[in-house]
């Protein structure tokens, strides 16, 4: 599956926000043995993110957009994503009868917060989806994620779009593998093993230099196990090889047959 990841938000772009969800979903993806092939980071623009779902859902297998989905004047990104879809914004009253018990519950659980504050809770937008969509609704956050045709769209804040993408995870399931080995040589030194490998096998090969405390690193991604087990082969026997670092974390390096997970 290849997939593009579109992040949403004025304040990633002004850097008042640091893009966190971008690099978890790209893992999250790649785990599972997809390939994220686009990562696009743009502001709370109705037309912009419209016209990116609208291309992107026909150039990719799956389009995942987080980011702007609260139910505020600058979270537009639903009603983007309906808009590129070509489809109509819906209330779903069943979204709409669960926002208003976690509101209910809300102020019980804060009497002087709302004493305090005018919350002003728009249950009709928050509980709109584009028609035909899937809602994606967890504890973890208020307005609700959904998937439309091969778009899906998640919360931005953090935790809210881990939980949301947790409903769908298994969707992004493919056959990728990858493995990856550790050496001391300077990348400039690899260039025929890097060329030779790809000539002798169906595989990529990412190489990424080493730095004063680390080995370099070679990891070798493809859709056939046997292929990526010759290629490690073959270049351990052409390339100079170390052990991992005991500091490697588990999605930067080592053995990964995402298939298998």
């Amino acid at each position: 599956m290849n997939v593009a990841i579109v992040t949403v938000g004025d304040e990633l772009l002004a850097g008042t926000t640091t893009n966190t969800n971008a690099a978890w979903l790209a893992t999250q993806i790649t785990e599972r043995g997809s390939t994220v092939e686009r990562i696009l980071t743009i502001p709370d623009d109705r037309a912009l993110i419209a016209d990116y779902v609208a291309r992107w859902a026909d150039a990719f297998d799956a389009v995942v957009v987080t980011g702007g989905i609260g139910g505020t004047p600058d979270d537009v990104t639903v009603e983007a994503v309906a808009d590129g879809l070509g489809r109509e914004l819906v209330v779903r009253e069943r979204i709409r009868d669960q926002l208003l018990e976690k509101a209910a519950a809300f102020r019980d659980e804060n009497p002087d917060l709302v004493d305090e504050y005018d919350l002003n809770l728009d249950l009709d937008a928050a509980a709109s989806i584009p028609e035909g969509a899937t809602p994606l609704v967890t504890d973890a956050g208020w307005a609700p994620g959904c998937v439309v045709e091969n778009v899906y769209v998640l919360a931005g804040i953090p935790d809210e779009m881990k939980a949301t993408f947790a409903e769908v995870a298994d969707e992004f399931r493919g056959n990728g593998v990858a493995r990856t080995i550790y050496t001391p040589a300077p990348e400039g030194s690899l260039h025929d093993a890097l060329e030779g490998v790809t000539d002798e096998f169906d595989v990529t090969v990412g190489s990424y230099p080493r730095s004063e405390d680390r080995p370099g690193r070679l990891r070798v991604r493809g859709t056939d196990e046997r292929a990526v087990e010759a290629a490690i082969a073959w270049l351990e026997e052409h390339v100079e090889t170390t052990d991992s670092p005991a500091s490697e974390t588990e999605n930067e390096g080592g053995d990964q047959r995402y298939s298998e997970r």
